[in-house]
């Protein structure tokens, strides 16, 4: 099988502009840049990505080297960035809730280090793998590859993507990191709240009681009561979460 150097050009060049978009797009989305999942297996998804891609979408040929080529390397790169962010900021509302939870059963120094996010407690580790495992269950990777297709469609290679609306959406979006990050832990904190105001009263009715030998257990105890019981309300918040992020990629991707 003869090969001609203008082919493998062309094979080079209807790869290279849809890997850059899905390689950054994997470098920065929170999910697919853990440590868990392994430099190799990462390259290996955004090649097979890029493949299937590649054969659904019109590339045009742009030499690398040139100014234009240069412009499109940046704009790939951005967008891919975009829609990582996106994802970084769901993940970062269940850290928030987790640290809120954390926080009000008085495990905020309890820490673990967390692949993704560094130093992080104990609750928001446990968030952030539920978080991952409602994220698979309701399809958010088939939805997210599904958009990251389409978004070839909407912004072709060599299309600008920049705009100064873009740039407000990003902003307003970031506003659901404390708003879903509330709703998550709004039930354990709000009933750990009157359990320090119940064990407040009992400090003042009986102050021989040791407040601090009786309240720490008893906040631990009734903190992980409360999440249990509470798990399937902060699941389906959670996917909550996972679905106004799906729908911001869609309103910046696709419209």
């Amino acid at each position: 099988m003869n090969l001609s150097l203008a082919s493998l050009l062309d094979q080079f060049y209807s790869l290279i502009w849809p890997l850059l978009r899905v390689t950054a797009f994997m470098v920065f989305s929170s999910l697919f840049s853990v440590r868990a999942i392994n430099v190799r297996i990462r390259v290996v998804i955004s090649l097979v990505l890029t493949v299937f891609i590649a054969m659904e979408i019109n590339i045009p040929r742009i030499d690398p080297i040139t100014v234009q080529g240069l412009e499109v390397i940046f704009q790939q790169i951005f967008i891919g960035f975009t829609m990582g962010m996106i994802m970084q900021i769901a993940t970062a509302s269940v850290v928030v809730a987790g640290q809120a939870v954390s926080g009000s059963m008085g495990l905020s120094m309890a820490n673990m280090i967390d692949p993704t996010l560094g130093n992080v407690p104990v609750i928001a580790g446990f968030f952030t793998t539920l978080s991952t495992l409602v994220f698979m269950s309701i399809g958010g990777h088939l939805i997210v590859f599904g958009i990251l297709l389409e978004s070839f469609r909407q912004f072709p290679i060599g299309v600008s993507f920049w705009s100064q609306a873009l740039l407000g959406k990003m902003i307003s979006w970031s506003s659901l990191i404390f708003l879903a990050g509330l709703l998550i832990a709004l039930p354990v904190v709000v009933t750990l709240l009157f359990v320090n105001i119940g064990l407040g009263f009992i400090s003042r009715s009986a102050p021989s009681l040791n407040i601090f030998s009786v309240g720490f257990p008893a906040m631990v105890l009734s903190g992980f009561a409360v999440l249990w019981l509470a798990t399937p309300s902060i699941i389906e918040r959670i996917a909550w979460t996972w679905v106004q992020s799906f729908d911001q990629l869609r309103s910046l991707m696709l419209n």
